[in-house]
């Protein structure tokens, strides 16, 4: 795969299909399980959408991605229900058809954090989520690319606290939401380390030690709104970059959390960029993940951006006639 890769034939934004059928991927574990409690009202607001809806529960990691893979029949929209994880596999596994267009995703979230589902302005209540997948309007963001093979939809990151999404109990992040992540994250703080990454791209070449790393399309991170920026275009073709150097005092510490809570405050300790492709090497492996779930060891990863190529459900009064997103 190469910089002029042919991205699978894009559906049409108005695509009409007399059955209106849909494939409906749901992990019925994610978050709290709440989604068990609100499958009767998902299915009544779609089948009074007169759509027809195929279902399918995953039943372990990859299931999503794989039966979106291959997937056979004609959707007028796949939707999927869970985390930021379960959208990842979704998307990924649209990617990957062989056989048939990138057709309009529709997204339930159901998972502990919804990163991306808050920067879409997708609400938080299944069943009003529901309602954007039966009248929203289709909105095309960027899409990213990890390594030449995985595809993940709003970050990519590596360091301190990457592990903490995969690595806390689901038991945990079932009972305390947003807290599981902070309890668990604090375990990790006696295992900071620095790694000495050279980072290249077209607008920044540099190198140095970092604590942490990640790539982002999306105003909210692990829950934090605007962490990366208060000026984020999702459809601009453009990474968002935040590398946290390695602090050596109290000092470094405070002005490192005090540049990440405020975006605009200019420090050498976190340096910040967009660009639409990124190559990070390191001597030794580290660990990354995408969208929250683990992505595996690397001595070097290539981040590239794909522009608009993602066609994804939202509420219809924040997308133009043109299809960008209004902020309101």
């Amino acid at each position: 795969m190469n910089d002029e890769m042919k991205m699978p034939a894009a559906a049409s934004d108005r695509l009409i299909n007399p059955w209106k059928k849909i494939l409906f991927v749901f992990n019925p574990v994610a978050g709290r399980s709440q989604i068990r409690n609100y499958m009767v009202d998902i299915l009544d607001i779609l089948s009074r959408a007169e759509y027809k809806v195929v279902c399918y529960p995953t039943r372990a990691r990859g299931d999503a991605r794989r039966v979106v893979r291959e997937r056979r029949d004609d959707y007028l929209y796949v939707v999927c229900a869970g985390g930021d994880g379960t959208l990842d596999e979704v998307v990924s596994g649209m990617m990957e058809n062989p056989e048939k267009p990138f057709i309009p995703i529709g997204y339930i979230p159901a998972g502990t954090t919804n990163d991306f589902a808050s920067s879409l302005h997708i609400p938080s209540d299944m069943v009003k989520a529901a309602e954007v997948v039966a009248n929203g309007r289709i909105f095309r963001c960027d899409l990213g690319l990890f390594n030449e093979s995985d595809y993940f939809t709003y970050v990519a990151a590596f360091g301190l606290f990457t592990g903490t999404s995969y690595s806390t109990p689901q038991e945990l992040k079932n009972q305390l939401g947003h807290l599981a992540y902070i309890l668990q994250g604090m375990t990790e703080l006696g295992n900071m380390r620095a790694y000495r990454i050279h980072v290249k791209s077209d607008e920044k070449e540099l190198e140095g030690e970092f604590a942490y790393g990640m790539i982002t399309n999306s105003r909210s991170i692990g829950g934090f709104s605007n962490i990366t920026g208060s000026k984020v275009d999702l459809q601009d073709g453009l990474f968002e970059v935040t590398l946290v150097r390695m602090p050596k005092n109290p000092l470094e510490m405070s002005e490192i959390i005090m540049a990440i809570g405020n975006p605009a405050m200019q420090s050498e300790m976190v340096i910040t960029f967009k660009t639409a492709k990124v190559v990070l090497s390191c001597e030794e492996t580290i660990a990354w993940t995408r969208d929250g779930e683990y992505a595996g060891s690397h001595k070097e990863v290539t981040l590239r951006n794909y522009p608009r190529q993602l066609r994804i459900l939202v509420p219809e009064e924040y997308v133009s006639d043109n299809g960008i997103q209004r902020q309101l």
